[in-house]
């Protein structure tokens, strides 16, 4: 008995010692593994402009990987990651603000726990399989009532996407309202305010960096998708603004490059990374601007 009482503080101290370097490695990993990527990023791109021209990849509007005579303008991808993005913000924007707000402010307990979890499956939802039910059934039913519009659009991944998002956006939005302290809302009810301007005037002012932060990762997932705009936008490397023709996205470009068309060490290939480096790049601006926006708006409440 002496023997296990004198082991357990000696047990103990070892734990003590030994957890928080346990911690720091498992902490390290994600870290390593930015910098592991990073550098790839920038190794590969480094090498691609060795071959092209960085004003002529950024201000170029044709993109011919595979042509005779191959020219490599990203314009046309970030065109269509950026229309594609906004198509899909238009769309669960809106809805899944509306939606916090009902489930934060008017709906019941009861109403809150079956909701939630049934939008919530909507994340759940493997997004080939978005993809492929924009394709063979939203894209149909947009040609039904607009004939004009291409059997591969950028309309109907994008309104696809909105779907996939407000899940994301909603269930945020809604945390970043429920924790506002309900003495805000008592204090602006018995000053005379009705419930919606208590909800537009004090809630959702008190929760706007929750709110700017769904938002955010809401916009970072739709830039980020792949399969939804692979499957139902086509490959057509086109630099338009109308929605009802076919476009790429930066993200789909990427798949098709990585497919195997393009061998190792061609500048096709490099091209690949190159694209992936504007699109992290592209994400990382949006990113640092939602953060500085979100922690002034924190300061100001």
């Amino acid at each position: 008995m002496i023997t296990e009482k004198k082991n357990g503080p000696n047990i103990n101290r070892a734990m003590e010692k030994i957890m928080p370097v346990l911690l720091f490695l498992i902490a390290a990993v994600s870290i390593l593994t930015t910098i592991a990527i990073v550098y790839t990023l920038l190794t590969e791109t480094i090498e691609f402009f060795k071959r092209v021209p960085i004003l002529e990849f950024f201000t170029g509007t044709v993109l011919k990987p595979l042509s005779q005579n191959p020219e490599f303008g990203v314009l046309p991808l970030i065109n269509g990651t950026i229309i594609s993005s906004v198509i899909a913000m238009l769309v669960a924007g809106p809805i899944g603000i509306m939606t916090a707000i009902f489930l934060s402010e008017y709906a019941s307990d009861r109403v809150r726990r079956m909701l939630k979890p049934m939008l919530e499956l909507l994340a759940g939802i493997p997004t080939i399989v978005y993809g492929f039910f924009a394709f063979t059934f939203v894209t149909p039913l947009i040609r039904e009532f607009f004939p004009s519009v291409e059997a591969t659009n950028i309309l109907s991944p994008g309104l696809v996407m909105g779907v996939m998002i407000i899940p994301m956006i909603a269930s945020l939005s809604e945390d970043a309202m429920t924790s506002v302290p309900n003495a805000m809302r008592e204090g602006a009810l018995a000053l005379g305010a009705t419930k919606l301007e208590v909800t537009f005037r004090v809630v959702i002012p008190a929760a706007l960096s929750g709110i700017i932060a769904s938002f955010v990762l809401g916009i970072s997932r739709a830039i980020g998708e792949t399969m939804i705009v692979t499957i139902a936008s086509g490959s057509s490397k086109n630099f338009t603004f109308d929605i009802t023709q076919s476009m790429q996205t930066m993200t789909a470009y990427i798949v098709e490059v990585s497919g195997g068309e393009a061998p190792a060490g061609s500048t096709i290939y490099y091209s690949l990374y190159a694209v992936a480096m504007t699109l992290f790049v592209f994400t990382l601006i949006m990113n640092l601007f939602a953060r500085y926006v979100s922690r002034k708006f924190r300061e100001e409440y």
